[in-house]
């Protein structure tokens, strides 16, 4: 799922099982961590740091790791992948607007798809700053909005606030966009750039994906806690499953593509 207008400040990102959803995203971790180019001297931080993608794939470049998340259960599941690996990455409870660690110390921060439901951008700049070396560089992923995943969570996202009565959540903080991201890092002294990448999710049928995202994914559960009980789920489920048919891009089974950036922030320099 992609970001949408909803609050993710109070979702419990243990429920579910993210790691299906870490699976896919893999190869997007891949290009993030390659951007950002760790090296054995470094210290690394990954916020929202999930089930160890990013930051196990750093730690395997020798550098020095410690992942942050605020969902204990994914904190576990990564760092028995670090222990069963025999790779130096640590990991702590905490969010991005409060991160574990003391002034100055990181090298590299990265992020893949956490800090982009940070609930407060500009706080979450700030610890950045707090945490990062003179000459540190924050290296992110944010999706792009638009496409047939955006639409989705965003369907799911407006369905879960009609039925708790709730009005809609504000527009999200644009996350892939380099000026919004230098107006936001720049007071703290970073240089902004970004750069597009695409991602395939791929089923047997869009039918088969749609249900192992709802039976798996964090939002999609929390999210069908809600609706089930309103009696909307059957409906909000048919829409999800149309716009994923009619977005289809494999004639034979199912495939949509997201869009994304890498937006790296270098300190010091340009």
């Amino acid at each position: 799922m992609t970001a949408t207008r909803q609050q993710t400040s109070t979702i419990d990102w243990s429920v579910g099982h993210y790691e299906h959803a870490a699976a896919r995203l893999l190869p997007a971790a891949k290009v993030l961590v390659e951007r950002a180019s760790p090296t054995a001297a470094e210290y690394v931080v990954d916020i929202g740091c999930g089930t160890g993608n990013a930051a196990l794939l750093a730690a395997e470049r020798g550098a020095r790791v410690i992942g942050v998340d605020p969902a204990p259960r994914l904190l576990e599941v990564a760092r028995t992948q670090a222990e069963e690996r025999g790779l130096d990455a640590t990991y702590a409870l905490g969010d991005a607007a409060d991160l574990p660690l003391p002034d100055g110390q990181i090298d590299v921060a990265i992020s893949a798809f956490g800090l982009i439901f940070a609930p407060d951008p500009r706080a979450a700049a700030a610890e950045l700053a707090r945490v990062s070396a003179p000459t540190a560089r924050i290296v992110l992923s944010a999706w792009i909005p638009g496409g047939p995943l955006a639409e989705v969570a965003r369907v799911g996202a407006e369905a879960v606030a009609r039925a708790v009565g709730a009005p809609a959540g504000r527009e999200p903080f644009s996350w892939h966009d380099r000026d919004a991201l230098q107006d936001l890092l720049g007071p703290h002294g970073f240089t902004v750039t970004v750069e597009e990448h695409r991602l395939a999710f791929t089923g047997s049928s869009a039918r088969e994906y749609l249900d192992a995202d709802s039976a798996n994914h964090p939002l999609a559960v929390a999210a069908r806690a809600v609706l089930e009980p309103a009696g909307v789920a059957a409906g909000v489920y048919q829409r999800m499953l149309e716009i994923y048919e009619a977005a289809n891009e494999d004639p034979v089974a199912f495939k949509a593509t997201g869009r994304y950036v890498v937006a790296t922030a270098r300190r010091g320099r340009e």
